[in-house]
C-alpha cells in the first residue's frame, strides 16, 4: 500500500504565486512602473558609490604626492558628490515605500476580500485550526511579509551588481599576487577579489548553518503570541461572564500559562541568536582588518599607491557587504519567513474552506430560488464539518406569509437550520429553494450593531435608505425603545452601551423599517421578557403580516404567534424533523384585532 501522503506545500512558493500577482492584471502598470523606477535610482545609488570610491583614490594620491592644487581641486568635487548621494538615496527611499505600500496595499485588499466574501469570516471559524486569528494575519503579518521582502530584494539586486562592479576594481587596481613557494614563482590574478569572495562564501555558510534552525524558533515564538493576543481578547469579549461567576482566578492562571508559552518560545529563539550574534560579531571584526592585511605588503613594497590602498580597501568592503548579504540579513530572513508562512496558512485555510469538508460522495447543499415565492426545503441533510450528522432527510415546504417555529431540544440542530437557510452551512446534502427577488432579513441572539449614529445602527444594513425621522421614532415606539430617541445622530458605542434586550429590540426595529418579505430569526427574543417578548412578536402580525417568518425559539408562548410548528427530534443518524399546524389563539385574535382597529384609528 503507498504511504506516501499529499506533497507538503512550500509556504514560500505559495505566497509568491499569491503576491506576484500584483505585476499582472489591473495592477500591473502601477506594479511595473513603480518596479523600473525603484532599479533607476538603485543604479543611480550605485553610480555615486563608485564615483565616492574612485574620488577616495583621487585624494589620497593627491596626498600623498603633497600637491595641495589637486587636493582643493578634488575636494571641490565633493558637494556634488554628497547632493549627488543623497538625493539618489532619498528617491530610492521614497520609491521603496511606494512599493511597499501598493505592494501591500494589493495583497491586503486580495486576502481580506476572500476572507469576507461569501461570508468566510464566518464559515472559517468552523474548519480552521484553534485561534487562527485571521484579522492579526491580513493587518500584521502581511505587512511583516511585504515590506521586508522589498527590501531584500533590493538589497540583493544592488548587492549582486555592487560585487560585479567593485570586484572588477579590485581586479584592475589591486593587479595580482606573486609569491615564491618552493623555488617556483606562484601568481594568483585578481587574488582581492578571490579572497573577497573566498572570505564571503565561509562567513555566508557560517551564518547559514546558526540561522537556519531560527526560522523555525521564530514562527513558533510568533504563534505563541498570537495566541496569547487571542486569549486576551477571549478574556475582554467574557468580561461580564467570567466577572459574574467569580473566573478571576482560573483566569489569572489561564493567562499566566499562555504567557509562559510565549516566555518558552521566546527563550529559544534568544539561544539561538546568540550562536547568530557569535557568527556576526566575528565577522564584524575581521571585516575592516582582512583587506588590510592582504594589500599592505603591496603597498609596503611600492607596487600601488596610498590612494590605491584606500580605493581596493574600500572595494573590499564593498564586495564584501554585498557578498555577505545573507549574513547580515540572516535573522531578518527567518523572521521574514515566519510572517511569510502565517499569510500563507491562512490562505490555504480559505482555500480548505472553499474545497469544503463536505458529507460522504462529496455532495453538497443545493441552493436555488422558487418560482412560487415558498421556502422549499427538500431531502435536506446537515453535518458537522467532520461529517457527523446534525439533521437527516427533512423536507418541508413553508408558504408565503407563513409563520413558521422550529423547535426541539438541545444539539438537534436547529441553529444549524437556520445557518443553512441563510446560506452558511454548506456541509450536507439536499436542496434548499428561496423565492426569487425576495428581501431576507436574518435576526440572530445577539444583533450586530456597527460603529457610528444611532441612526445608522437601526438601518444597518441599509444606513443610506432614506427613512423620514418620525418613521424612526414610530418604530422606536412600537418596539419599546422611545427613550432613545433623542439620541438618534449621537455617535456612541452601541454596542457596549445596549443591553441584550435592547439589541433585540433595535433587531425589531430594523424589521419595521425595512419590512422584508422574509425573516429568519435564532432566539431573537431570548433576552426579553415575557410581556416585551408579546409586544415585539405581535408586530409580526399586526406590522408584518406579509412576510414569511421563519423562528427558532424554546421559551413559552412563542407558538401563540406562529402558524406551524416544525420539531426536530434527536436520533443517532441525525435529528428527524415533524411538523403540525398551530391554531390561532384567543391572545393572538386579540393582538390582531387591537392592531386593526389602532390602523382604522389612523
Amino acid at each position: 500500500m503507498d504511504q506516501t501522503g499529499p506533497p507538503k506545500r512550500s509556504r514560500m512558493r505559495q505566497f509568491f504565486r499569491l503576491s506576484l500577482r500584483f505585476w499582472r492584471g489591473e495592477t500591473r502598470l502601477r506594479a511595473w512602473g513603480l518596479t523600473v523606477i525603484v532599479l533607476a535610482f538603485v543604479a543611480a545609488q550605485l553610480a555615486t558609490a563608485v564615483a565616492v570610491n574612485t574620488w577616495n583614490r583621487l585624494f589620497f594620491d593627491a596626498l600623498e604626492k603633497r600637491d595641495i592644487g589637486a587636493v582643493w581641486g578634488i575636494v571641490a568635487w565633493l558637494p556634488v558628490l554628497v547632493a549627488a548621494s543623497a538625493l539618489s538615496l532619498s528617491a530610492l527611499v521614497i520609491t521603496r515605500m511606494l512599493l511597499q505600500t501598493r505592494w501591500r496595499e494589493y495583497l491586503t485588499r486580495r486576502l481580506a476580500g476572500w476572507w469576507i466574501a461569501d461570508q468566510r469570516y464566518y464559515r472559517l471559524g468552523f474548519i480552521a485550526r484553534e485561534q487562527t486569528a485571521p484579522e492579526y494575519r491580513i493587518a500584521d503579518d502581511v505587512r511583516l511579509a511585504i515590506e521586508p521582502l522589498v527590501e531584500f530584494a533590493i538589497g540583493l539586486i544592488s548587492a549582486i551588481v555592487t560585487a560585479a562592479t567593485f570586484a572588477a576594481i579590485l581586479w584592475h587596481v589591486a593587479g595580482s599576487a606573486r609569491f615564491t613557494l618552493a623555488g617556483t614563482e606562484i601568481v594568483v590574478p585578481s587574488y582581492m577579489a578571490l579572497a573577497a569572495i573566498l572570505y564571503a562564501a565561509v562567513a555566508s555558510t557560517a551564518a547559514y548553518v546558526a540561522g537556519r534552525p531560527l526560522v523555525a524558533r521564530i514562527a513558533a515564538k510568533n504563534e505563541m503570541e498570537a495566541r496569547f493576543r487571542a486569549e486576551m481578547t477571549r478574556l475582554r469579549e467574557n468580561a461580564e461572564s467570567i466577572a459574574l461567576i467569580r473566573g478571576d482566578t482560573d483566569e489569572r492562571a489561564s493567562v499566566g500559562e499562555g504567557y509562559g508559552r510565549v516566555v518558552a518560545a521566546w527563550l529559544r529563539v534568544i539561544r539561538q541568536q546568540g550562536v547568530v550574534a557569535l557568527v556576526l560579531n566575528t565577522n564584524g571584526a575581521l571585516f575592516p582588518v582582512v583587506p588590510l592585511l592582504l594589500i599592505a605588503p603591496k603597498y609596503l613594497s611600492g607596487e600601488v599607491t596610498l590612494g590605491a590602498v584606500m580605493q581596493v580597501i574600500a572595494a573590499f568592503s564593498a564586495v564584501q557587504a554585498a557578498l555577505i548579504w545573507f549574513v547580515d540579513n540572516v535573522v531578518r530572513l527567518a523572521e521574514w519567513f515566519a510572517s511569510v508562512s502565517r499569510v500563507d496558512e491562512l490562505a490555504e485555510e480559505l482555500e480548505a474552506l472553499d474545497i469544503g469538508v463536505i458529507m460522504e460522495g462529496e455532495t453538497r447543499i443545493a441552493f436555488g430560488e422558487s418560482e412560487d415565492g415558498a421556502i422549499h426545503i427538500e431531502n435536506l441533510s446537515l453535518a458537522h464539518s467532520n461529517g457527523r450528522a446534525v439533521i437527516t432527510d427533512a423536507s418541508v415546504t413553508i408558504r408565503v406569509g407563513e409563520k413558521v417555529l422550529i423547535v426541539g431540544e438541545s444539539g438537534t440542530g436547529k441553529s444549524t437550520l437556520i445557518r443553512a437557510l441563510a446560506g452558511l452551512w454548506p456541509w450536507g446534502s439536499g436542496s434548499i429553494r428561496v423565492p426569487r427577488g425576495k428581501t431576507i432579513a436574518f435576526v440572530p441572539q445577539k444583533p450586530y450593531l456597527p460603529i457610528g449614529t444611532l441612526r445608522v445602527v437601526l438601518l444597518y444594513p441599509q444606513a443610506d435608505m432614506p427613512v423620514p425621522d418620525e418613521a424612526i421614532m414610530t418604530a422606536m415606539k412600537r418596539c419599546g425603545l422611545a427613550y432613545l430617541a433623542r439620541r438618534l445622530d449621537e455617535a456612541d458605542k452601541w454596542d457596549r452601551t445596549l443591553s441584550g434586550g435592547e439589541r433585540q429590540r433595535v433587531a425589531f426595529v430594523r424589521l419595521l423599517l425595512q419590512r422584508p418579505d422574509i425573516i429568519i430569526m435564532d432566539e431573537a427574543t431570548s433576552a426579553l421578557d415575557e410581556d416585551s417578548q408579546n409586544s415585539l412578536l405581535g408586530l409580526l402580525d399586526a406590522e408584518l403580516a406579509h412576510a414569511t417568518v421563519v423562528s427558532v425559539g424554546h421559551r413559552t408562548g412563542l407558538e401563540d404567534f406562529h402558524d406551524r410548528k416544525i420539531t426536530l427530534e434527536k436520533r443517532l443518524a441525525g435529528a428527524h424533523m415533524s411538523s403540525r399546524r398551530l391554531g390561532k389563539s384567543l391572545w393572538r385574535l386579540f393582538r390582531s384585532r387591537r392592531a386593526d382597529n389602532e390602523d382604522e384609528a389612523v
